[in-house]
Formats: C-alpha cells, structure tokens, sequence
C-alpha cells in the first residue's frame, strides 16, 4: 500500500464529523475540491471506498466507519506527541519524562533526575499519586513512569528498578497504650483500626499494603481509606487509627503526636519501584533507571528509598 498522508487522514476524520463537504471545506480552511481531492486519495491508497456520496447526503461506508474507529486514536496519539514535541522546543529541552509518585522524593531519586538532565537533556515534570492509585496514570498514558510500592503483577507493566526493600513499621498516636514501648507484635494489628490507601489499585496491591489478617488469622479491621499520607498521619494523631509505615518516611517526617514502632513478626518489607507502561519503554526510561541503580548503589540501605 502506498504511503497515506497525515492530511488525509485529518481531512476524513473532519468530514466523519460533519457529513458535508462544505463545512469540512470550512473546517480545514480549504476548497470543497479539495477535500474531495484528500478523500479520494486516502480512498486510492486504502483500496476500498471509505465515504458513500449522494446528492441528498453523505454517509461513511461500512469499511470507512470501521476505519475511522481504527484510525483516530492513533491520530490523537501523534497529535499530542507533536504538541509535547513543540512545548519540548519551547523550554529548550530536548525530551521530558512525567513521572509520578506517593509522599515524598528524596535525595538519592532528585539527584538521579539532576543527572539525567545535565547528562541526557532529559527533565522530569513530577506529579503526586494518590495513595491508592498507583498504576492508573501510568497506564492511561498520562504519566511515562511511576515510583510506587510493589507488588506489581500486571504484564501491561514493566518493573525498571527495584528499590532497596525497607522495614514496615507502626504509626500510633502517641497518647495510645502501644505507644509506651518502642515495638509492637504483629498479632496486635487484630486489635486496631488500620487505615489503608483507597483508589483503584488492584486488590492483590491494596491486600499488600493493610494485610486482611495477622499470621495467626486474626482478622485486621480497616474501616477509613486515605489519599496521602499527611492525611493518614493526622488521623492517627487523634487515636482511633493506626498506619503502617516504611521506615524512611519515619526518618524524615516526625510529630509530637505520633510515635513510629517497629513490629515483630511482620515478614514483609515494604519496597518502592520505578515502573512504566511495557510497550512504552523509551531510552529515556532505561536511561533513568541506570542512574537510579548507580545512586542507590553508593547509599546505605536505610538512607535509600523514597516513600
């Protein structure tokens, strides 16, 4: 088949719209000739007749709607390439990678970013997940990757970089009863109200992060859901919930009215990842991922993950 022409294709998808030669004329800011002269040659080029014309109307034939389905998500999709192409241009950068993230991005992740920028031309425009949402913007295409908890289990999904696993521990109010010692069992997560993130994650991701019961069976009650995290410690701070925790957030962010404690017997660390969509893995994306492993490689592992 020859080469279809992307003017082509606009100008079907116009008249796809409009059903009237005159008014795609004046949509596209040319002839009625013209139009019929684009129609015909996409029509040539496909092998098969795609707009049905009378005099009383016109109509897309069978093909020529099944065509147009096919056809304009592809067209959107080189439309905003272009148009984050041109605003690329404007900034003076060559390339930018949207990435998103939960709570904080610390040191040894901005430093990765810095590099990649002075080294690749590549900047990064973040943006904030909520807690519950990890995968979603990255599979709709409105972010190019995520640094999220795992697990991920999604083959749509390719894991780049995994971060150094971190210990999970318990956020309690520091007037509660568990807060007079500095570790917590894990059975006793059965005898609390633990907040757990809420959004559209899979329940497998969800499952992972306030486990459904204790290792000896007890169920774990988790009656509120939050969006960040600042809205999760602020509801332990007046008592009634709990949240478990990775061990840098505890770290980095402390309140008076808060204790963090360690839990024994919960086997599962938490550890973050660098994720993107699998059939849109781009060198930018491979290249982020290196700089990633060379950052967390020169760390301590209890310095190293971002929350």
């Amino acid at each position: 088949m020859n080469q279809v022409h992307v003017q082509e294709i606009e100008c079907l998808l116009a008249l796809a719209e409009e059903l009237h030669f005159g008014r795609t004329a004046a949509r596209l800011g040319c002839s009625q000739s013209r139009v019929s002269q684009l129609v015909a040659g996409l029509e040539r080029r496909v092998g098969v007749q795609l707009v049905e014309r009378t005099s009383r109307r016109v109509q897309l034939s069978r093909f020529g709607a099944q065509f147009v389905d096919e056809v304009r998500p592809a067209y959107e999709a080189l439309l905003t390439v272009l148009a984050r192409a041109h605003e690329r241009a404007g900034r003076g950068a060559l390339c930018q990678l949207r990435i998103g993230f939960s709570g904080s991005v610390y040191e040894e992740v901005t430093e990765a970013f810095r590099r990649l920028r002075a080294h690749h031309e590549v900047t990064t425009a973040l943006s904030e997940l909520p807690l519950g949402s990890p995968f979603s913007a990255v599979l709709d295409g409105r972010l190019d990757a995520a640094v999220v908890e795992l697990p991920v289990r999604d083959a749509a999904l390719t894991v780049g970089f995994r971060f150094p696993p971190q210990d999970r521990l318990l956020a309690v109010a520091s007037s509660h009863p568990l807060a007079r010692a500095d570790r917590v069992h894990v059975e006793e997560l059965a005898n609390l109200d633990v907040l757990r993130p809420t959004g559209d994650a899979p329940d497998y991701w969800t499952a992972a992060r306030v486990p459904l019961s204790t290792p000896a069976g007890a169920p774990i009650r988790s009656t509120t859901g939050i969006t960040t995290l600042q809205e999760g410690l602020a509801l332990v701070a007046g008592g009634e919930h709990a949240l478990l925790v990775c061990r840098p957030l505890t770290e980095r962010v402390t309140r008076s009215d808060v204790r963090y404690l360690a839990i024994d017997g919960l086997d599962e660390p938490s550890q973050m990842a660098l994720i993107w969509r699998t059939d849109r893995a781009t060198p930018p994306l491979a290249m982020l991922a290196q700089l990633l492993r060379e950052e967390f490689s020169r760390v301590a592992l209890p310095e190293s993950i971002p929350t």
